[in-house]
């Protein structure tokens, strides 16, 4: 049997309020010192932000917080009260990263998934603050997301498929296959 509120070893959280994907979300019971990745994963069910290094090293957890991505490990929940949180769960839900899906899934960048929701949250964030990023800001924008099966290229090439999209000049899916030299860019 779990212990009752008043043995255990470590500060409890009065309860707080934190807005995620734009709904008032109530934590209640929390210690005090757990991340908002866990508050996200464990508390209100919300597991499209990853758990991997616990370090803000790999960038699995990536949401956005007020706006501007951070990694979810390293902030925590009670100190997100007041600022909005917007998880994959978020973005996928109102379309604003439907582009950006569909140019990682037509351009092989996306293989096992798991550093994915990272990847659409930092893209999303870069393309709201600077839709016609070069290469390098695409890559240092990047450089907080570790990926093991892409090798990063198909990557990059989604991030430029969407630019050319949504400036009207390039073709949807814009990414030519392997080998098709012919093909839209």
């Amino acid at each position: 049997m779990p212990p009752d509120s008043t043995s255990v070893p470590w500060p409890v959280a009065e309860g707080y309020q934190l807005s995620v994907d734009g709904r008032t979300r109530t934590v209640e019971g929390a210690w005090v010192g757990e991340s908002l990745l866990y508050v996200l994963r464990e508390r209100l069910g919300l597991p499209g932000a990853k758990n991997a290094c616990e370090q803000g090293e790999c960038g699995s957890c990536s949401v956005l917080l007020d706006g501007v991505v951070v990694c979810a490990c390293c902030v925590l929940g009670a100190d997100a009260a007041g600022a909005e949180v917007t998880t994959v769960e978020g973005l996928t839900a109102t379309g604003s990263a439907k582009d950006i899906q569909e140019a990682l899934v037509a351009g092989g960048g996306v293989q096992c998934g798991f550093c994915t929701p990272g990847f659409l949250a930092a893209i999303t964030d870069l393309l709201a603050r600077s839709p016609e990023a070069d290469e390098l800001e695409v890559r240092e924008a990047l450089s907080g997301n570790l990926c093991r099966c892409t090798g990063y290229g198909r990557i990059l090439e989604a991030v430029s498929a969407v630019q050319a999209e949504r400036r009207g000049a390039g073709v949807p899916g814009g990414l030519r296959a392997p080998g098709d030299e012919d093909g839209p860019r």
